[in-house]
């Protein structure tokens, strides 16, 4: 394991819940993860970055924790968990644990407390709580709108104060001008570092600070999540401060461990604030996530990623899904066009300096489950809403392991979200060793990517409309966005990786190549 390994790392996000059920309860759990550690170490990946795992009522899917030091009993037990980081380990391997510092669950005890101690006390210090206003008692302080849909203001059960909540009502957020708060993530910090982690993937970075006076914000108060502008409760520039005083953490550490920033901004530039050398090491760019397939607005997001953290000299990081948006196979179009273009935009990333997610199962070409019974979802965002949104179970459905099996062997027993028809031949089972299938093309092109590193991004003439090419040091990148196929006239060497056949010397559309240098 070398140092700076987080610079040009594949990293792989495991959701628990749905990767491997080994006790055939139907959910996810830690003894599944270690079981598939040879899957992932052969799939040729770096690291592991682990959705939370915490003890949790689980009403935003463990994203509401009620303790930070205790894994979950539907995920097993510390023990489970250290055996799992040693396997990962033993594999060479590195893993990242989610972190949600932007708020707890309800369940939490110091939440708890605070409902038990009352206003002005010191334990609702630790929270946003403010005075219902008895001349307008259903008026909340602000026009603040949850994340999830509805007001982001509860009232307490006696009535007298508000609470706030970005997201759930079950997920009050912290104080972060409370030093308490302070004192106890760093404490939280250190217990997972002392057990051996490799760095921690921070939810919602740039949301713990909120503006003094908790402001109004502009319309009605809806601010979207994924692709959001500033407001006064997102990208303040107080995040700052924190990430300065987490820094020293883990430097104390031995092994290159690392900050990961999931961190939504209007800017690259703004992004790029939160990668200065003394806060986090990487922040998720997920402009391509919200980009069309299209090579302008590819070129585009690239070009900005890389000109904004070149200034600071952080790694550029790739994304095209997780698990809070849509599988890129069906954003692009589901089916065969949109596996073929989802395999291009894939090896296009690959071929990038900088970092690399994956997100489980798009190595099997798995689409967004869009069909679900409502009966079994439960993102809360379906219930804020009423349904007018139906949330992100469907990219959160447990993944196939084999062809036959109540839940094709992701366990015993049937998971807690239903594998739509079709699945068992998108398995692991079915694509292992199966020459074409999507499987082996991202084995095959995770391999390549280690053995030809890439060193920088030359733009190249483009070889027709909407395609583009690049030389990254180590290979010539060709992608073709378009519906038609393009020449590659004036492109030679060998032929390393195609997502698709090549045809008397044309790339098919929505395909890539890549050459030798």
């Amino acid at each position: 394991m070398s140092d700076n390994w987080w610079r040009e790392a594949v990293i792989y996000q495991v959701y628990p819940r749905s990767f491997a059920d080994a006790n055939g309860d139907g959910m996810g759990d830690l003894a599944g993860i270690r079981s598939r550690i040879p899957y992932l170490a052969k799939l040729g990946v770096d690291a592991l970055w682990l959705s939370p795992f915490y003890a949790s009522p689980q009403k935003d899917a463990g994203y509401d924790v009620a303790d930070y030091r205790a894994i979950d009993p539907r995920f097993g037990t510390l023990d489970d968990f250290d055996a799992m980081l040693e396997a990962a380990h033993e594999a060479g391997i590195r893993l990242i644990v989610d972190l949600v510092p932007n708020h707890s669950s309800s369940e939490h005890e110091w939440f708890k407390a605070a409902l038990a101690s009352g206003p002005g006390s010191s334990e609702r210090d630790r929270y946003h709580f403010r005075d219902v206003d008895p001349a307008k008692p259903e008026v909340p302080p602000n026009n603040w709108q949850s994340v999830f849909g509805g007001p982001a203001w509860t009232k307490t059960p006696d009535g007298k104060q508000w609470y706030l909540h970005l997201f759930d009502s079950s997920q009050p957020d912290l104080n972060w001008d409370n030093p308490e708060v302070h004192a106890e993530f760093q404490s939280i910090l250190r217990f997972w570092l002392d057990r051996g982690v490799d760095g921690f993937r921070i939810d919602v970075a740039h949301g713990m600070v909120k503006a003094a006076g908790l402001p109004d914000t502009g319309g009605d108060g809806t601010i979207e999540m994924i692709g959001t502008t500033r407001s006064p409760f997102f990208d303040q520039d107080g995040v700052h401060e924190i990430y300065r005083t987490w820094r020293p953490v883990i430097e104390e550490y031995e092994g290159d461990r690392i900050f990961v920033a999931e961190a939504w901004t209007d800017s690259a530039e703004r992004r790029a604030l939160y990668l200065r050398p003394d806060e986090l090491h990487q922040a998720f760019n997920f402009d391509l996530v919200l980009a069309p397939f299209s090579a302008v607005d590819f070129r585009k997001a690239i070009d900005a990623e890389i000109a904004n953290n070149a200034g600071i000299g952080a790694p550029c990081t790739w994304v095209l899904s997780n698990h809070d948006v849509q599988r890129h196979v069906t954003r692009y179009g589901d089916g065969p066009i949109g596996l073929a273009r989802a395999k291009a935009a894939t090896q296009l990333l690959l071929a990038l300096p900088g970092v690399v997610y994956v997100y489980q199962g798009e190595e099997l070409g798995l689409n967004e489950v869009l069909d679900l019974p409502d009966e079994v979802r439960e993102d809360p965002t379906f219930f804020r809403t009423n349904g007018e949104q139906i949330g992100r179970d469907g990219c959160r459905v447990p993944i196939p392991w084999r062809t036959e099996g109540p839940s094709l062997g992701f366990g015993d027993a049937e998971g807690w979200l239903p594998q739509p028809e079709g699945w068992a031949e998108k398995s692991v089972e079915a694509e292992d060793g199966t020459g074409g299938s999507t499987l082996e093309f991202y084995r095959q092109a995770i391999a390549l990517r280690k053995a030809h590193k890439a060193t920088g991004l030359t733009w190249l003439d483009d070889p027709g409309d909407n395609a583009f090419a690049f030389d990254n040091g180590a290979v010539v990148c060709v992608v073709n966005f378009g519906d038609e196929p393009v020449g590659l006239d004036g492109f030679d060497g060998e032929v390393l990786l195609s997502s698709a056949e090549l045809a008397e010397g044309r790339l098919p559309a929505g395909s890539a190549v890549w050459f030798k240098k």
